[in-house]
């Protein structure tokens, strides 16, 4: 039973992050650049995103964990936001920057690394 409910759990968190990955979107063949730079990646302490294009105060920045539970949320986010990771656990995380209705504008994923 332990066994089946995690494979289940793998499989969820594994079709979340397809999901949730950064899609390239193209304009006639041309990549379009994208709204946030995030770095350092993998993240220890702290993870630092700045807006590159686009910025608009009204947007939020929501960070989930590898299962998909949201873990932190920014509503009318700055141009540029520091995290700090104190009480994220070692593994892969998911951001999603979203509009004042909630449509995802970009997201992607980033690694902490404790």
């Amino acid at each position: 039973m332990k066994k089946i409910t995690f494979i289940l759990i793998l499989l969820i968190g594994i079709t979340f992050t397809s999901f949730a990955q950064n899609k390239t979107a193209t304009d006639q063949g041309n990549p379009i650049a994208k709204f946030i730079k995030f770095y350092p990646n993998p993240a220890v302490s702290v993870i630092n995103f700045d807006f590159q294009r686009g910025y608009d105060n009204s947007y939020s920045l929501l960070i989930f964990n590898f299962m998909g539970k949201k873990v932190y949320e920014v509503k009318s986010i700055p141009s540029r936001i520091n995290i700090n990771l104190e009480d994220f656990y070692r593994g892969i995380y998911i951001y999603q920057l979203r509009d004042k209705n909630g449509v995802i504008l970009e997201s992607g994923k980033f690694q902490v690394a404790k």
